[in-house]
């Protein structure tokens, strides 16, 4: 694949027109880190001085944004297994990346390791926005689809995340994380979830007994 570097978010957005919708449609928490877009070939991204001046004082912020190129090439090979997922785009393939984009961009996310510098950025959506949807829906997929890769390698390992990675072609999302999570179903693990999102944002720990006691609940199982 091709590397191309831009100068200014005005000639990324110029050469990627799906970008700038994108990040009318994300969240202001996330827009900050929408900074590059993925063709079939090629990987389009903001240079790397750029990524450092777009960085914000926050903790993470420095990190997230220099992760993001191999955030890029982790979406894409999440695209490349998953055959109904873009690139490319196109208006039927967006139309499924609206209903997946929690699964790209949080597998992207947890690959390329920008999950482990998220969160203060969370700390700000949570504080800023209304609850989010579970599954994160396209407003919040950049920002918090990786949470759920985390939450899911506390709980059932990272193979478990590579198989969720590879399951856009599950009847639906509820289905897909069913499968991730062991046969649990999605409405059970959107509690842990919300818990997950709480302890990054606030610094809590309340999750802790209750994810003790799931692992408990796993091990019986089996």
């Amino acid at each position: 694949m091709a590397i191309v570097l831009h100068g200014s978010a005005a000639q990324l957005d110029a050469a990627q027109p799906w970008l700038p919708l994108h990040r009318r449609l994300t969240a202001p928490a996330g827009r900050r880190y929408l900074v590059g877009w993925t063709a079939p070939r090629e990987l389009h991204c903001l240079a790397p001085r750029r990524l450092a001046r777009r960085a914000s004082n926050v903790e993470g912020s420095l990190e997230l944004l220099m992760l993001a190129p191999a955030a890029l090439f982790a979406r894409r090979v999440v695209g490349e297994a998953n055959e109904r997922l873009p690139p490319p785009f196109g208006p039927r393939s967006f139309r499924r990346y609206l209903r997946w984009g929690w699964l790209v961009e949080g597998a992207a996310q947890w690959f390329s390791g920008q999950a482990a510098h998220v969160r203060p950025a969370v700390a700000r959506r949570m504080r800023d926005g209304p609850p989010p949807a579970f599954p994160p829906t396209l407003a919040d997929a950049a920002l918090l689809g990786g949470t759920l890769f985390s939450l899911l390698a506390r709980l059932e390992g990272e193979a478990a995340c590579v198989r969720l990675a590879t399951a856009a072609g599950a009847p639906s999302p509820q289905a897909a994380l069913t499968a991730a999570f062991d046969g649990r179903q999605a409405r059970h693990v959107e509690p842990a979830w919300r818990a997950e999102l709480d302890r990054l944002a606030f610094g809590g720990t309340r999750d802790d007994d209750e994810l003790r006691a799931r692992r408990r609940e796993r091990r019986t199982r089996r």
